[in-house]
């Protein structure tokens, strides 16, 4: 007998992850539960300063992009990063990133060049967060259960049963449903709980965390306001972020291992060197979270029919800001597969392509991460910096353009949007040929299976992306005629197959075939000039049937 579910997917945690999950899932018609223990709308900590292309890109197609792209610093504030001696010193060095005013159609700075319709966005989570919230608590096929605690699970073959309580600890009750998402980070109660293990490097840096509200401070900094800054002396290191572009920073001050190994450092003597202000400026703490750099990944990602995404997962140093990132990208790859399942046209077996694509992808932008920690932490800082010499000026100088170098890589990280391939899924089908290698800063565009496909404009005016149906869409750069035995195994199939005809003209030198299928994530699914031989087979292997049956129709009590 079939018990019936409460929802199709309960999701532990209602961070900007498991908040993008509950979105992509109500998109598609899909019935979710998603538990948090935090008030509604109560903002998180200040932390993940920044929305890469790839999140804009999919923030786009859930119709999300422009409400997130007006919010956090005003309109007219720089993201640039200021590399400095100290926070009122001297400027040595800066990368040039837009307002968000300037931001659509601007050519100054490196990553207004990159091919996507939606170029990043800096916004603090204490802003993006709330305004993810409120989004969600209005869409319809979602139930948001705050102030609520995620217990226990079990599950069996056709569900998960989940123990969840009120937090002052009454409330204890059972929700059930097919698929549960632990999204519950770095903490994670449902890692532990399906036995998953978090393996790495557990202390790379320690960092004390301070969020302070100074209204002067703007007006002791000499040259333009910069979202980020870096700053270099003999005596302390630090990083300080605007979060409102009025009166609130973020500081970060990176403590060496000989001050870990002794008594703790004076975080009012670390902030005002940082700063370069004495004990007459005045400041107001607002918060602090002294926290550890670590490179973390999961054993496992999944559990039968219990998945991980974000911290839940993977930690590492947030270096690039690809640690909530990388979480929405796990959460909209999952999603996706879930989709596919749930909606009936997908066999269980299409869900096995999660783990087999994140979890490689995670481990190489976790080093990617960790080894541009170590190049920041082995910098050496002159002790003329802050002369006013000859030999002064030729270190700030040297310094700046290393700095500037350096770090253009992470503030403008082309390789880690658009370079990671999916090499070895098992819903892709691959021709032999190897993806390009990408850097955190640098990649090249392809359409070799596992991709990212290429973006472009369409004759409309549209993104091409926008253009790309659910399940699966099929770019026809040759003749339509010859996609008849094509679109007829998809249709006979069941799965969705959008065919999107590019005019020659359009036509852009990565797309070297005739046909490319583009699965709704944007990675490249199948290529070719051709329709293959066995086109039944090609079919079988994008929704993950090979071997096993479809989903039955859900058994759903909430609102799907």
């Amino acid at each position: 007998m079939t018990r019936t579910t409460d929802a199709d997917v309960l999701i532990v945690g209602a961070g900007p992850v498991g908040l993008t999950a509950a979105m992509d899932l109500d998109a598609r018609g899909i019935s979710t539960i998603v538990v948090e223990a935090r008030a509604f709308l109560e903002p998180p900590s200040v932390k993940s300063n920044h929305v890469s292309a790839r999140t804009m890109e999919r923030f786009r197609r859930l119709g999300v992009a422009a409400k997130v792209r007006d919010a956090g610093l005003p309109a007219d504030y720089p993201h640039d990063i200021s590399f400095r001696t100290v926070l009122t010193g001297a400027e040595i060095g800066r990368i040039l990133i837009p307002s968000r005013r300037d931001r659509i159609g601007s050519t100054v700075g490196p990553d207004t060049s990159w091919p996507t319709p939606e170029p990043p966005h800096r916004i603090n989570q204490t802003f993006l967060e709330p305004l993810l919230a409120e989004h969600v608590a209005g869409l319809p096929h979602v139930t948001l259960l705050n102030e609520t605690r995620f217990h226990r699970l079990t599950q069996d073959g056709g569900g998960v049963d989940a123990v969840i309580g009120d937090v002052d600890g009454g409330g204890e009750r059972t929700i059930r449903a097919a698929f549960l998402i632990g999204a519950d980070g770095a903490r994670s109660s449902v890692r532990k709980q399906i036995g998953a293990t978090l393996s790495g490097d557990a202390v790379l840096q320690n960092v004390q965390s301070t969020c302070i509200r100074a209204p002067g401070l703007y007006g002791l900094m000499p040259g333009a306001p910069a979202w980020g800054y870096y700053t270099f002396n003999p005596r302390r290191n630090g990083h300080v972020y605007a979060i409102d572009g009025r009166e609130v920073f973020l500081v970060h001050n990176h403590l060496s291992a000989e001050e870990i190994a002794h008594e703790p450092v004076d975080r009012d003597g670390a902030i005002r060197t940082i700063l370069g202000v004495d004990e007459r400026f005045e400041y107001e703490v607002v918060s602090h979270e002294d926290w550890t750099a670590r490179r973390l990944v999961a054993n496992r990602f999944r559990r039968d029919r219990v998945f991980l995404c974000g911290d839940a997962c993977h930690l590492w140093v947030p270096y690039a800001g690809y640690g909530m990132n990388a979480g929405i990208a796990d959460a909209l790859n999952l999603t996706w597969l879930l989709g596919a399942h749930l909606q009936g046209w997908a066999g269980i077996g299409i869900l096995d392509a999660y783990e087999a694509e994140r979890l490689p992808i995670t481990d190489q932008v976790s080093r990617f991460a960790m080894s541009h920690q170590q190049k920041l932490v082995r910098s050496r800082i002159p002790d003329t910096i802050e002369e006013e010499s000859e030999a002064g000026r030729v270190a700030r100088e040297r310094l700046g353009r290393e700095a500037y170098d350096l770090n253009v890589q992470q503030f403008a990280a082309a390789g880690l949007n658009f370079g990671y391939v999916y090499d070895a899924s098992p819903i892709i089908s691959y021709d032999g040929e190897e993806a390009p290698a990408y850097s955190m800063g640098s990649f090249t565009p392809s359409t070799v299976p596992g991709c990212r496909a290429p973006h472009f404009w369409l004759d409309d005016g549209r993104s091409v992306y926008d253009a790309f149906g659910p399940g699966y869409t099929l770019l026809c750069f040759g003749d339509p005629a010859a996609l008849t035995p094509l679109t007829a195994a998809f249709a006979a199939a069941g799965v969705p197959l959008a065919v999107v005809e590019v005019p020659a003209s359009l036509r852009r030198p990565e797309y070297r075939h005739d046909f490319v299928i583009c699965r709704e994530d944007q990675h490249v699914a199948w290529r070719g000039d051709r329709p293959p031989a066995d086109v039944v087979g090609l079919v079988k292997r994008l929704r993950g049937a090979a071997g096993d049956v479809l989903s039955p129709a859900r058994a759903t009590g909430g609102t799907a």
